[in-house]
């Protein structure tokens, strides 16, 4: 087996960005739309956003076929496919929804369920195939570049499709999301076209236990991967917590327009790019830094941006402090990530081998479920909080609950995550 040249990281990073281009439609714009546009509370997008992340538990059964020499170039490109016709799909049902609300309501049921499913199969593979196919030294090098572009992605998304939406139409809105998705999934044929191939990721055999049942358990029992399952799981639920929320926060509390708050959410991920950028340079380049402290910091200063979040509703000019507050929960949100994800890339080939698909899987599915609960939690509170008192306040107080969360998260992570035992990305340290 031939390990991937840097070019190679560079095209499966491109799946990533695709991914990232299609989930953002469906978590955030769609989200808004759905708040604001026809008044629905926002535990709906809630339950429909935790339902595409429900659904990703089954990640760790994409990663145990990716261990037992599955077709991994199949897997990628028919979750995309998949990940695609559900946005489409998502974005039909929540036109439907204007005239026909239960009808318009089991289409999205029907999609988010397809999205995750879309999500799970190509995300995960894909990680497999980059822990499988890279030099231990780039593992983390390669998880920074890749993420990085899905934040591009995300934020090169957001802010296109925000211009593009104003004036509002559902003409507009579905051929948006059509020609996205129709981008995506050829994008990611090109880039995955033969790199499992040349690199033997297709045709190495593997040693994987006969059931996944026996993989699994086999997992749990590393203190390492287990401990660090519970850290990304406490952590991404602070990470989540605000996805949600935020647009419906800046429509109802400043008055946002549609594409006024879509063009915040890729600011946000703007913000998310730069801290991550930021980071991936200081550490393996410069060598600033281990992952502990740039993890501990990232959760700290998010932390402190979400305050700002909070206190910004409830001034007269709020508004003018909610941009740089929101760019700096972004950069504090990717300094955090990509520590994390470093982390993640490296322990991934740690402990037994061939079962870099499982572990991923694992730490994927915890993430997912994560993910889901945090969104629903953070858009329930809101519904809560809105029944006691007003809109700028009841957002306010699940932003400080959330910065709570991170506080944990940072503590957790001074615990678990010890600077001499992590290597520094860009680096395996043997025998960890």
């Amino acid at each position: 087996m031939t390990y991937l040249s840097w070019l190679s990281i560079v095209r499966l990073g491109l799946v990533q960005l695709c991914l990232g281009a299609i989930v953002v439609l469906t978590t955030s714009t769609l989200n808004r739309l759905m708040v604001v546009e026809l008044s629905l509370p926002a535990v709906l997008p809630g339950f429909l956003v935790g339902l595409h992340y429900a659904v990703q538990i089954t990640r760790p059964n994409w990663g145990f076929l990716s261990d037992s020499g599955g077709n991994r170039t199949r897997f990628i490109l028919l979750g995309m496919i998949a990940l695609a016709l559900g946005a489409l799909l998502a974005a039909a049902g929540f036109v439907v929804m204007a005239g026909a609300y239960w009808t318009g309501l089991m289409l999205s049921i029907i999609a988010y369920v397809l999205i995750g499913i879309g999500v799970g199969a190509s995300g995960t593979s894909l990680l497999a195939l980059l822990a499988t196919t890279t030099h231990p030294r780039r593992r983390a090098a390669a998880a920074t570049i890749t993420w990085l572009m899905m934040i591009f992605g995300i934020a090169v998304t957001a802010t296109i499709v925000g211009k593009l939406l104003d004036p509002y139409s559902a003409t507009r809105l579905l051929e948006l999301v059509a020609g996205v998705g129709a981008l995506a999934v050829a994008l990611t044929a090109l880039a995955i076209w033969g790199v499992e191939r040349r690199h033997g990721g297709a045709t190495q055999p593997q040693t994987a236990p006969q059931s996944f049942q026996i993989g699994m358990t086999e997992i749990w029992h590393e203190p390492r991967a287990r401990h660090f399952t519970l850290f990304i799981f406490l952590s991404m639920i602070a990470y989540f917590m605000q996805e949600l929320i935020l647009e419906p926060y800046a429509g109802l509390a400043f008055g946002f327009s549609p594409g006024q708050s879509t063009q915040l959410s890729g600011i946000q991920n703007g913000g998310v790019f730069a801290g991550m950028l930021t980071v991936g340079v200081a550490a393996t380049a410069l060598r600033i830094g281990s992952l502990r402290t740039w993890v501990i910091a990232g959760c700290a200063g998010s932390a402190l941006a979400l305050l700002v979040v909070a206190l910004a509703g409830q001034t007269a000019d709020g508004a003018d402090v909610l941009l740089p507050a929101t760019v700096a929960l972004g950069f504090f949100n990717g300094m955090f990530a990509v520590a994390a994800i470093g982390s993640m890339m490296a322990l991934a080939g740690e402990g037994r081998q061939e079962r870099e698909g499982t572990r991923m899987g694992l730490w994927g599915a915890s993430q997912a479920v994560a993910a889901g609960l945090g969104g629903l939690l953070g858009a329930a509170a809101v519904d809560i909080a809105r029944l006691f008192t007003d809109t700028p306040t009841a957002f306010g107080l699940v932003f400080v609950f959330e910065a709570g969360l991170f506080v944990a998260a940072a503590v957790m992570a001074a615990q678990i995550i010890q600077s001499r035992h992590q290597p520094r990305l860009g680096r395996i340290v043997p025998g960890e």
